[in-house]
């Protein structure tokens, strides 16, 4: 294979016309050159200069690799602006996963800010793979994901958590149930009623359990679905109750009531995992922070106690959140411990 170092000087000598020239161009000796023009000539099996007067002249066969020469330069030079703006951030591709509910509140103005300040990186956006969101990120196919974080389990240690929000639960009712005129509740208040379930089996599930559990009793799900505007459309029909996190209450159903909780209150813990191992990227370390700054703004409406579909309209049109002050505050948030990995988490919605 032909030496890329010796066509660029091959190249200088045909540019310079001497040898003498070329030299002093690269910072070599004359021989040096010579020697180098002589070793790809031995490569090329032919001649590549010819002697004129005091100069050179190239042959057929070196005006040829000179002009490759040219073109492989003009390459290394572009490979070389490529990569300064991809380590810079202005180019490049990042690989997103996310949960449902995390997608309009927490993943679409964190993107509409990456695209600001990073316009050249281009965003991959899929639905996490719900039976295990950390797959693809610790397999290398995604970037980072959002996902809702198994509490009190630790990972394999391949996974970095970055915590983005602890999104409370709360109590949804139907608009004439008995309880409904309450502002705040205490969770074992709901121990008797028959419960619509929105959660399968995984880490936004558990802490519905779990808080129950300290409550002293266990729910009575006598329908289960898998999505919040169905799971709300039965509690207006009277069938149940439901404990739902707020990120899927921002549309709530006019039939139903949305009441906080305490003693205790569920809360799910919202995070974006990404591999230690991955190299710095300045894309990927600009779009935590956007997550974080959108986590900010919701978690700042979301800190309501009640609110109704009245409520909710009023709300999000002043503040794009559906948190509204109600008597009584928020009870002590649960923080859960950012340790999860990729086996801490089943389904995340």
């Amino acid at each position: 294979m032909l030496d890329v170092r010796r066509l660029q000087v091959l190249r200088a000598v045909v540019t310079s016309g001497t040898v003498t020239a070329a030299a002093a161009h690269l910072g070599y000796t004359p021989s040096a050159v010579s020697q180098q023009v002589a070793a790809l000539e031995k490569q090329a099996g032919t001649a590549l200069l010819e002697r004129v007067g005091r100069g050179v002249r190239p042959t057929a066969a070196g005006l040829l690799l000179t002009e490759h020469a040219g073109l492989i330069s003009a390459a290394v030079s572009q490979a070389e602006t490529a990569l300064a703006d991809l380590r810079a951030g202005r180019t490049g591709r990042l690989s997103v996963r996310y949960f449902a509910t995390a997608g309009s509140t927490l993943v679409a103005p964190a993107l509409a800010r990456l695209r600001l300040e990073h316009p050249g990186v281009r965003i991959d956006l899929e639905l996490a793979d719900p039976e295990d969101p950390f797959h693809e990120v610790v397999k290398g196919r995604a970037d980072l994901a959002v996902v809702v974080q198994a509490r009190d389990r630790t990972g394999d240690g391949s996974i970095r958590l970055v915590h983005l929000l602890d999104d409370p639960y709360a109590a949804v009712l139907p608009a004439d149930h008995p309880l409904a005129g309450r502002q705040v509740l205490n969770l074992n208040e709901l121990a008797g009623e028959q419960w619509v379930g929105s959660e399968p089996p995984g880490p936004c599930l558990e802490p519905v359990l779990d808080s129950c559990a300290a409550a002293g009793f266990s729910p009575d799900f006598v329908i289960q679905t898998e999505d919040y505007a169905t799971a709300q459309g039965f509690v207006a029909a009277g069938l149940g109750i439901g404990l739902m996190p707020r990120l899927g209450l921002r549309t709530p159903h006019p039939g139903v009531v949305v009441r906080e909780v305490r003693n205790p209150e569920p809360v799910r813990v919202i995070s974006a995992a990404a591999r230690r191992t991955a190299p710095e990227q300045p894309a990927l370390r600009g779009l935590v922070d956007a997550l974080r700054e959108a986590a900010g703004a919701v978690g700042t409406g979301a800190a309501a106690g009640t609110i109704d579909a009245a409520d909710a309209a009023d709300a999000a049109d002043a503040t794009g959140t559906v948190g509204t002050a109600g008597a009584g505050g928020r009870s002590e948030v649960r923080r859960e411990p950012a340790t999860a990995g990729p086996a801490d988490v089943s389904r995340s919605r």
